[in-house]
C-alpha cells in the first residue's frame, strides 16, 4: 500500500500558488481553512491526495499544465497588497486578473506607497522572497518635502530602533534637492514593516511619494503604472539563488 503523502497545510496552500507560506498560516489561524469540512488548528498535517482543502468555499488544488508564473507588477498608489479587502478597498488582484492564472504578492507595500511588486503562484520562491533571513535590498525613491538636513541624513544611514528593534544601517543618498523638496534614494537590507516611513517621522521628515524602484538588480524600468511583465526564466532564477545566498551570510 502507497504511503500518504504528508505535508503541512500552510506549505500545501503556499505550493497551490494560492498565497505565501506566513499568509496561510494567518487565514489558518483565523479559521478561514476546511479541511474535510473542518475547520482546522495551525499545524495540521494533510494527505493532499485524499484529503479536500477548501478556501472561501473553493477547492484548493495545485495548478496544472500551465506552471509556475512570475510577474513583476508596478503598483499604483492606492491599491492593497492582498488579494481580497474586507474594507472593500482596490486590490493588486484587480491588476493582475489577465495574467492568466492566479498569481499572489510575494511581499508587500502599503497602500499609500507604489513601484515594484513580485507576485508569483510558485510557492516556493513566495516562501524564499517573503522569508527575513533571504531578504534581498530593495531601493526606494522617497521624496520629501523638507530639504533634509546632513545631521539627518546621517541619521538614516546609521542603526535605528524602530518599534523597538535596531534596524540594520540604510544606504540613503541625495538625488535631488529642489525648492526646499528632497528626493532621496534608499536602500533597505531587511523588510521591516513601513520601516521608510517609520524612519522619516522619528526625523521628522514628511513623505509625500514613496516608490519602489527594485529588488536587488531587478529594476522596475519605464513599466507603466498598473501594469505587470512576467519574469524571464533566468530572472526568477535570480531572485531564488539572491534568496538562498542572503540566508549563507
Amino acid at each position: 500500500m502507497k504511503e500518504p503523502n504528508k505535508i503541512r497545510l500552510q506549505k500545501y496552500i503556499s505550493d497551490c500558488g494560492i498565497m505565501s507560506r506566513r499568509a496561510a498560516e494567518q487565514e489558518i489561524s483565523a479559521g478561514r481553512i476546511t479541511v474535510n469540512g473542518e475547520r482546522v488548528e495551525l499545524g495540521r498535517v494533510i494527505d493532499p491526495d485524499n484529503d479536500v482543502v477548501e478556501y472561501q468555499n473553493r477547492q484548493i488544488t495545485k495548478p496544472t499544465g500551465t506552471g509556475y508564473v512570475t510577474v513583476m507588477l508596478n503598483k499604483p498608489r492606492g491599491y492593497v497588497t492582498t488579494m481580497s479587502d474586507e474594507k472593500g478597498r482596490k486590490c493588486v488582484a484587480e491588476l493582475l486578473s489577465d495574467v492568466g492564472v492566479r498569481v499572489y504578492p510575494a511581499g508587500r507595500l502599503d497602500y499609500d506607497s507604489e513601484g515594484l511588486l513580485i507576485c508569483t503562484n510558485d510557492g516556493e520562491l513566495a516562501n524564499l522572497l517573503t522569508h527575513p533571513k533571504h531578504h534581498i535590498p530593495k531601493t526606494y525613491h522617497v521624496k520629501i518635502k523638507s530639504a533634509v538636513t546632513p545631521e539627518q541624513m546621517k541619521a538614516l544611514n546609521k542603526p535605528m530602533e524602530i518599534d523597538g528593534y535596531l534596524i540594520k544601517p540604510v544606504k540613503a543618498e541625495v538625488i535631488t534637492l529642489k525648492n526646499d523638496v528632497t528626493v532621496l534614494s534608499m536602500t533597505l537590507y531587511e523588510g521591516r514593516n513601513r520601516q521608510i516611513r517609520k524612519m522619516c517621522e522619528k526625523l521628522e521628515l514628511e513623505i509625500v511619494f514613496l516608490k519602489r524602484i527594485s529588488v536587488g538588480e531587478l529594476k522596475l524600468g519605464n513599466l507603466k503604472s498598473g501594469t505587470w511583465k512576467k519574469l524571464t526564466k533566468p530572472q526568477v532564477e535570480y531572485l531564488k539563488n539572491s534568496c538562498l545566498a542572503q540566508k549563507t551570510k
